[in-house]
């Protein structure tokens, strides 16, 4: 994967702290007075990183829509796991694997923030669809404060096939939709488990749903009819997590 450039000083902080050997670069905006930007200069030069004082719109450049803080660092990120990846990755956490599916997600923001909860939650791998769904961009690199390179996140070429590969596995699948009467909290997340949340406006498709074993919604009582895809992403998450720390 080719290098790109991380943005804002906690994205920065986060790469120097936990992934310094793939920071080639931090670039600082010239009479920069913040004290905090002024740490990571001297963390990356401890590190023998090179530490450059750019003009800021040099670094307005770079960021694009982004807000930089006055910092960047050119980071070259690790290889996403491939999909002959999957069947390790659950091997290695047996009856504790936990995945996360999002079908169609296209708001990097939202990707990046789903990928914050999953790293949060300690989720085996996120899977998406190659097709009608966003990458592994800057801006989703910067939402998910770090977990992006946390949490293993899976492109699939057919997404059913990779359901059908889950179920024969031995892992349940959970699909959440609004138009249902069974609540997560109606369902056991324990033991292997997959968490299928469709995409922002559209929801699951089709074919999708139909591969999952349960469909549940999260109760909302209030007069709001949807909850944003990443707000209910570590909602499920995190009953799935209340669940499966529940003494036996």
């Amino acid at each position: 994967m080719s290098e790109s450039w991380i943005v804002g000083i906690n994205p920065v902080e986060g790469a120097l702290s936990n992934d310094a050997e793939r920071v080639r670069e931090v670039l600082v905006e010239q009479g920069q007075r913040n004290a905090r930007v002024q740490a990571l200069a001297e963390q990356a030069k401890a590190l023998k990183i090179p530490v450059h004082h750019r003009p800021r719109d040099q670094l307005d450049k770079l960021a694009g829509e982004a807000r930089h803080q006055g910092v960047v660092a050119l980071y070259e990120p690790p290889p996403m796991a491939h999909e002959g990846d999957l069947a390790k990755l659950m091997e290695r956490d047996g009856a504790n694997t936990l995945v996360l599916v999002l079908d169609g997600v296209t708001d990097p923001h939202n990707l990046g923030a789903c990928l914050r909860s999953a790293a949060a939650a300690g989720v085996t791998a996120v899977i998406v669809p190659k097709d009608r769904a966003v990458g592994l961009t800057p801006v989703v690199r910067r939402a998910s404060a770090g977990g992006a390179d946390r949490v293993p996140l899976i492109a699939v070429t057919n997404l059913a096939r990779t359901l059908r590969e889950l179920k024969d596995a031995g892992v349940w699948i959970t699909g959440l939709a609004g138009d249902t009467d069974t609540s997560i909290y109606g369902v056991d997340f324990k033991g292997p488990v997959a968490l299928v949340l469709g995409s922002e406006g559209e929801g699951m498709r089709r074919l999708t749903r139909e591969l999952c074993d349960f469909v549940a919604k999260i109760p909302m009582p209030g007069t709001m009819e949807s909850l944003n895809v990443s707000v209910a992403t570590g909602v499920v998450l995190f009953e799935a997590l209340r669940q499966r720390s529940a003494k036996r």
